[in-house]
């Protein structure tokens, strides 16, 4: 054959090849893998929570901000602007600078509130502390995110806010008001009570809000543009296996574009939101806070603490027209709504997250309470809030089976242990990236990089996205538990458990619960010699007091002789597990009814 005949041949061997490749390729079913991108209709924006507050206060300046029931108390946004920056002058008279972390340790008192937004105006850090929260478990807070000036109520309930501080720190009845200065907490400068009372090394929260002049107030306005959305506004302790809380830093570009895309999906504008979640947590600060200041909603408080008589009442005598809560706290009002049979007039929604919601739930949410629509969101700390969300619109079908769609401009993918796509409708771990991640774990680089690779949040939740955008979870990769909303770690409550006189090794799992979704459940093994009935429960309970925040507390408690373990001395915790639901649940169950 000659040259050109052989060039010829060649090229349509070659021809040939490519079409029969083309023609493959096009016969072929595309691989759809789960990775979704939902582009948001509205653009993020570029501002803090002190612009976005001074946004509303300008649109909205006569709309109610906030009502607190329990206190008597009420601020349209256009008082809680000037109040905001009346605290945050304050807060700069007291020595305190742009980027310091100052601590809101309490229920849902209007101090708490007004404490985050001065904080945003003045540029400071706040740190959202549980108010169940314990001397030693204030301590790791105060030291791990160097915590300079702390507000808190002076009691709640059998809480008293001010004798735990000056057990903890016993310099500061001899300080004077702003000049605390502590061996074990070097960085603690200001203790600011919310009280009529005059206590010992701390500043009244009235005294704080006339600390500063005229001028000195209206000069906050001038130095907002110097604080940058980029920058921190917030802390949210969540606990970790390590069993200390690791601390999440989230910006304003977080929480106002968050709050933003929520306050859009639940259509928020004008309506009048029932807050049962405290405001600390995730739900309660960017989910309600947020979302109402963005679209110029009202918060109203019905109690410092969940009372779902209270909400009832709250909903009726403020006009609420939508409810925030989880759904133990949802079971608990329709309960109590079947006793009083309160005459709740028009309730628009209920929006619902933290744990899962079942069908009964929802049915009897509509019906005992006459919600028109249940809402559900889905996302985690490390997020911000939201990262999925029920649309407007969705029927009960899609809130049952799934934790709603992508929130706007935020990408999902799920991946297999190796970190593969896994196909739409398929099982495997969440990962999400977009403006909601945080900006990481204060001062703990190594959990920030186990956390956040190559831009992915990885959120440890076991998932299945769909081709549509929703997404419902499987379960989790964590060990954590969620009893009625609140995450809890087993091993934080091991290691409190295994400190016991009377406990040699203490292992803690998850168990049903109908109402809190989870209950906390301690296997333990004593030492020899030491009667089981003994070690109860009650006793734990007894002796947690003052030191391990009441809902980490087991609500069972099983003696045993010997753990299960794998060949390497691992604890197989799901034959725990399995231990409790063959042998204790049924028995239990009977007890506590």
């Amino acid at each position: 054959m000659s040259g050109k005949l052989q060039t010829i041949s060649r090229y349509m061997l070659r021809q040939r090849c490519v079409f029969n490749s083309m023609r493959s390729i096009s016969t072929a079913m595309p691989i759809l893998v789960s990775h979704k991108h939902h582009v948001g209709r509205d653009p993020l924006v570029y501002r803090t929570i002190g612009q976005q507050l001074e946004m509303t206060a300008a649109s909205h300046g006569d709309v109610e901000a906030i009502v607190s029931c329990h206190e008597g108390k009420r601020y349209t946004f256009k008082t809680l602007l000037r109040e905001a920056d009346a605290l945050a002058a304050g807060f700069r008279k007291l020595g305190l600078q742009r980027g310091d972390a100052i601590g809101l340790w309490a229920p849902n008192f209007m101090h708490w509130y007004l404490g985050m937004m001065g904080a945003a105006r003045a540029g400071l850090t706040s740190v959202g502390i549980n108010p169940a929260f314990q001397g030693p478990e204030m301590a790791y807070c105060l030291n791990k995110v160097n915590i300079k000036a702390i507000i808190a109520p002076e009691t709640f309930k059998s809480q008293n806010y001010y004798e735990i501080l000056r057990e903890i720190c016993p310099e500061i009845p001899d300080a004077e008001p702003g000049k605390i200065k502590s061996q074990k907490f070097p960085h603690l400068q200001s203790l600011i009570i919310d009280s009529s009372n005059d206590l010992k090394g701390a500043l009244r929260f009235n005294d704080l809000l006339d600390l500063a002049n005229q001028s000195e107030r209206e000069e906050v306005a001038k130095t907002q543009r110097d604080i940058l959305p980029e920058s921190a506004c917030n802390i949210q302790f969540t606990s970790g296996t390590t069993g200390n809380p690791k601390a999440a830093v989230l910006s304003h570009h977080n929480f106002v574009n968050n709050g933003i895309h929520v306050g859009n999906r639940n259509q928020l504008e004008g309506e009048r939101i029932c807050v049962q979640v405290p405001m600390f947590h995730a739900f309660g600060v960017v989910i309600t806070i947020m979302a109402a200041l963005t679209k110029g909603a009202t918060m109203v408080l019905p109690a410092a603490g969940f009372s779902p008589k209270d909400s009832l009442h709250a909903i009726v005598n403020e006009k609420c027209t939508i409810i925030h809560g989880t759904p133990t706290m949802y079971v608990d009002l329709v309960n109590t709504q079947k006793k009083l049979q309160v005459p709740l007039g028009r309730i628009k929604k209920a929006i619902t997250g933290g744990a899962i919601v079942s069908p009964q739930l929802i049915k009897d949410v509509r019906q005992v309470l006459g919600v028109e629509t249940v809402h559900s969101v889905y996302g985690l700390t490390e997020s911000t809030a939201v990262i999925f969300q029920t649309l407007p619109g969705d029927g009960s079908d899609m809130v049952l089976n799934s934790v709603g769609q992508l929130q706007d401009h935020v990408e999902a993918k799920v991946v297999d242990s190796e970190g593969r796509c896994v196909p739409f409708g398929q099982p495997g771990e969440l990962c999400v990236r977009g403006y909601t991640t945080m900006k990481g774990y204060h001062t703990d680089e190594q959990k920030t990089r186990e956390t956040i690779k190559d831009f992915w949040l990885h959120t440890g939740d076991q998932f299945i996205l769909e081709e549509n955008g929703y997404g419902r979870i499987v379960g989790r990769l964590k060990e954590m538990l969620i009893r009625g909303g609140e995450n809890i770690f087993p091993k934080e409550i091991e290691d409190f458990l295994n400190a016991h006189p009377q406990v040699i090794e203490a292992h803690v799992i998850g168990v049903p619960d109908e109402r809190l979704g989870e209950e906390v459940c301690a296997f333990v093994r004593l030492e020899e010699g030491m009667d089981p009935a003994s070690f109860t429960a009650e006793s734990l309970k007894a002796y947690s007091k003052g030191k391990l925040a009441h809902f980490k507390v087991p609500r069972y408690v099983i003696p045993v002789d010997a753990f299960p373990r794998t060949t390497s001395g691992k604890i197989q915790k799901f034959k725990l597990a399995e231990a409790f639901k063959e042998n204790y649940a049924t028995e239990l169950k009977a007890a506590r009814a």
